[in-house]
C-alpha cells in the first residue's frame, strides 16, 4: 500500500452509515481501536437503522452526516447528487479538522465517499474497506484516490490494483466474538428448549419476499414441531407478527436485534439475505444458513457473496423466485432432519469466519 503520512494513528475517523452491513462492521473497528487506545468518531446516515443500530454503544462517538445516494449517471438527478457530495464533503472537513483527525476510514457506500474524500485533501491516511465479493461504485471510485484498500474477501481482490489491497476479513463486534449458552439464548427470546429453531433474518432492512416464503412455510414447520426467531426489519413487523399469531408455530418475533450474538446461539439453522456482514457473523458462530440472495442488489454482489461461500460448500442458496410454493418450508425441514449435513456445513462455515479482522483492520490504518 502507498503511504501518505508517517504520523502515527491515534484519532481515526470511521464513516460507516446507511445500512447495518456498513455500520456494524464500522463499530467493531471503532471497539478495537478503543481497546488500542485511540479516539474514534463514528460518521452515520439519518436513517432509522442507523439509529437503531447505534443504540447500546453510548461508549462511542457518533457524528450524523446527509445521506448520499448516486442516481444513474446519465439521470437528471446528477447535477444535485454532485452538488450534495461536495456540500457533505466540506461538512465533513470541517468534523476532520475539529476532531484532529489521523486517518479515515470508509467502510462502503456513498455515505463514506465525501468523508475519505475530505480526508485525501487534508493529507491524511485514506482507506476503504469492501465486505462484498464485488465492490459498490462508490468504493470503486474512492480506491482511485485513498492510500489502501481492505477486503473482506479475497474474490474481490481482483477489482482492485495489487499494491493497494489488503485481505482483512469483514470485523466482528467485540459482543460477537464468544457464543452464549442455547439454554440462555433460547430462554432470552422466551423460546422452548426441547424444539428446533430455525433463525431468519433479511438484514438490517428487513427482506419481503423472505419473509412471505417463511408465512407459507409455518403450516410444514408446526407440523414437524420446529419454532421460529424471526427479526423482520422495522418495515414488516406488524405484519409478520399478526401472521405468526395466527399460526400454532411458536415464535419469537421482533423487528430489530440488538443481540445477535444471543440470536446465532438460539437455532439450529438460519435463512438469511447474503451481504457480507451477516455471513461474517454466521461464520463466526458456524450456523449452518440457507442463503437467499437479494435479487436487485447493486452490482448482484449478494449473489457473488452467496457464491464464495457455496463454492466452499459452508452454505445451500436458493433464489428467492423459487420460494414459493412452499419451498423454504421443505429446505428448511429437510435440514434439520439431516444433522450430518448441519455438521458439515457447520465445519465449513467456521473455517471461513474472520475473528481477527477488526484488528487487521486498525493494523493497516495503523501502517
Amino acid at each position: 500500500m502507498s503511504d501518505v503520512s508517517r504520523k502515527p494513528v491515534r484519532r481515526l475517523v470511521i464513516a460507516c452509515g446507511g445500512t447495518g452491513g456498513h455500520l456494524f462492521p464500522g463499530i467493531a473497528v471503532a471497539q478495537e481501536a478503543k481497546r488500542r487506545g485511540w479516539e474514534t468518531m463514528l460518521l452515520i446516515s439519518e436513517k432509522q437503522i442507523d439509529a437503531l443500530a447505534v443504540q447500546g454503544h453510548e461508549d462511542l462517538r457518533f457524528e450524523k452526516v446527509p445521506a448520499v445516494a448516486m442516481p444513474k449517471v446519465l439521470s437528471l438527478k446528477m447535477p444535485g447528487f454532485l452538488w450534495r457530495v461536495w456540500r457533505t464533503r466540506q461538512h465533513c472537513r470541517k468534523l476532520l479538522v475539529e476532531f484532529k483527525a489521523d486517518a479515515v476510514l470508509g467502510m462502503g457506500g456513498f455515505t463514506s465517499l465525501p468523508p475519505v474524500w475530505a480526508g485525501k485533501g487534508l493529507g491524511l491516511r485514506t482507506f476503504v474497506h469492501e465486505s462484498n465479493a464485488v465492490p459498490g461504485k462508490a468504493n470503486k471510485l474512492t480506491a482511485r484516490f485513498c492510500t489502501g484498500v481492505l477486503l473482506g474477501l479475497e474474490a474481490c481482490a481482483r477489482f482492485f490494483p495489487a499494491g493497494k489491497t489488503r485481505v482483512t476479513g469483514t470485523p466482528l463486534r467485540t459482543a460477537l466474538l464468544s457464543k452464549p449458552d442455547r439454554a440462555e439464548a433460547l430462554k432470552f427470546f422466551g423460546l422452548s428448549g426441547s424444539k428446533p429453531t430455525v433463525l431468519v433474518m433479511g438484514g438490517s432492512q428487513g427482506a419481503r419476499g423472505v419473509n412471505r416464503a417463511m408465512v407459507e412455510a409455518l403450516p410444514l414447520l408446526a407440523e414437524r414441531g420446529v419454532q421460529v426467531l424471526h427479526i423482520t426489519g422495522p418495515g414488516e413487523y406488524e405484519g409478520l407478527k399478526t401472521a405468526y399469531a395466527a399460526s400454532p408455530v411458536a415464535s419469537a418475533v421482533v423487528p430489530f436485534c440488538q443481540d445477535m450474538g444471543m440470536a446465532y446461539a438460539a437455532a439450529e439453522v438460519a435463512v438469511s439475505r447474503s451481504g457480507a456482514s451477516s455471513l461474517s457473523e454466521l461464520s463466526a458462530f458456524g450456523l449452518p444458513v440457507i442463503l437467499v440472495p437479494y435479487p436487485t442488489a447493486a452490482d448482484d454482489h449478494q449473489r457473488r457473496n452467496a457464491e464464495v461461500f457455496t463454492k466452499a460448500g459452508a452454505a445451500l442458496a436458493v433464489e428467492e423466485a423459487e420460494l414459493g410454493g412452499g419451498k423454504l418450508g421443505e429446505l428448511l425441514t429437510g435440514l434439520l432432519a439431516n444433522e450430518a449435513e448441519r455438521k458439515r456445513l457447520s465445519g465449513a462455515m467456521r473455517q471461513l469466519a474472520p475473528v481477527d479482522a477488526a484488528a487487521r483492520v486498525c493494523d493497516a490504518v495503523a501502517g
